[in-house]
């Protein structure tokens, strides 16, 4: 008889599956979107290096700030170094980016003074130091600015070029490799013969997902309800991928075969087959070779719900990012009963409203865990535990963001 884990514990098991140590390649900065830096950036110099105009206007000594007449002796163009010097009862035009001239201290804005020929009057008076950068306000010499494990976006991008890094280092991917298996299911474009065919969705939910969330997909697309044809689906995407994904064929039907060559054919070391979930109760985690095999069930809500519970997160270890599932609290909007003892993902509507996340389940359908339009909108999952109790109206419940999966 098998025996079912709880979901804590499958998780558990999934965080201690070792890894093959990652690879590394060295892109252009603007490639490296999406990508996991593989080391930590620690600036070379300070930005500024000097104390730098942050606007246009007058450099000046803060003691004259109520001088009736300041001379101007001098332009300070941005890119340029000027050679004259401050002092009491003069002043130079400086312009944004410019570095501040030599004994100024305070930047005044061109809208807050009076210019009369080679002098100004300040009409507006503005705080010591106005307008002036400091050295290091943007960050200071050997200071991290971007950690190992980060994600690269369009901020990193800045920062990069900002220190003449034009290449980096980042975690190369890791290949998922996906399949749905099953006689009764047609790919996309094939014709239906009978009553009894479905159309599959599974393999391209499944690969969407898993491109969206940093890995390269290998779709391996339907393959047929026997032993010959899923063995010879698994040994070739077990020799491409890192992670092997299928769905069906995990329940205890008569045609459900993969579980048969995962543990039969395969020899494959079985990690946990049956988890005390709902949906995807009959999920299977295997290792062959260094490999991860995850074999979903055929349903269609319950393979995406299992794929973001189970695969996303090892891709993001594969990536070895700072990346997690966007698990938040939520104020839920109706009592919600505890049906079974399990840990129930329901599906739910979520608004962010007076600076808190509710749910509803407004329009969402019950029935089987085939249902997946009940992902569609704004959509989030109820995260009910198996020791849980009912829910009351009003309460603060966990909810999974799906439309945060990046």
């Amino acid at each position: 008889m098998r025996k079912f884990i709880t979901y804590d514990k499958s998780i558990e098991i999934l965080n201690n599956i070792k890894l093959n140590k990652p690879t590394t390649e060295k892109v252009f900065i603007v490639d490296a979107i999406d990508k996991v830096i593989a080391y930590d950036v620690i600036a070379d110099h300070n930005s500024p290096e000097h104390p730098t105009s942050g606007m246009d206007g007058y450099a000046i000594k803060f003691e004259d700030m109520n001088n009736p007449s300041i001379e101007i002796i001098d332009k300070n163009p941005a890119g340029s170094v000027v050679e004259s010097k401050v002092v009491k009862g003069v002043c130079i035009k400086t312009f944004t980016g410019s570095l501040m001239p030599e004994d100024s201290d305070t930047l005044v804005p061109i809208e807050n003074v009076e210019v009369n020929k080679n002098t100004i009057k300040i009409t507006k008076a503005v705080p010591f130091g106005f307008a002036t950068r400091d050295i290091g306000e943007n960050y200071s010499r050997n200071e991290v600015l971007i950690k190992k494990g980060t994600v690269i976006g369009f901020a990193e991008v800045g920062v990069l070029a900002s220190l003449n890094i034009a290449q980096i280092n980042v975690i190369v991917n890791p290949t998922v490799a996906i399949a749905s298996t099953g006689s009764e299911i047609l790919d996309l474009g094939e014709i239906q013969t009978n009553q009894a065919q479905i159309r599959s969705s599974n393999h391209l939910t499944i690969e969407a997902l898993c491109k969206k969330n940093g890995a390269n997909t290998l779709q391996m697309g339907i393959v047929e309800d026997d032993i010959e044809s899923i063995t010879n689906l698994l040994e070739t995407a077990l020799q491409k991928a890192d992670i092997v994904v299928t769905t069906g064929g995990v329940s205890v039907g008569d045609y459900d075969f993969v579980q048969d060559v995962i543990k039969d054919k395969l020899q494959a070391e079985v990690l946990f087959h049956g988890v005390t979930i709902k949906p995807g109760m009959h999920i299977l985690v295997a290792i062959k070779d260094g490999k991860t095999i995850i074999a979903l069930p055929g349903f269609a809500y319950s393979s995406t719900v299992c794929a973001i519970l189970y695969v996303l997160p090892l891709i993001y270890r594969f990536r070895q990012s700072s990346e997690s599932l966007p698990i938040v609290k939520a104020r839920i909007s109706e009592d919600y009963p505890r049906r079974m003892p399990k840990t129930i993902f329901s599906a739910c509507n979520v608004e962010y409203i007076n600076n808190e996340y509710t749910i509803n389940f407004d329009g969402k359908r019950k029935g089987t865990s085939a249902i997946l339009t009940n992902m569609l909108e704004s959509p989030a999952l109820l995260i009910q535990k198996e020791d849980s109790k009912d829910i009351k109206k009003g309460d603060l419940v966990e909810i999974l963001l799906l439309n945060q999966l990046k």
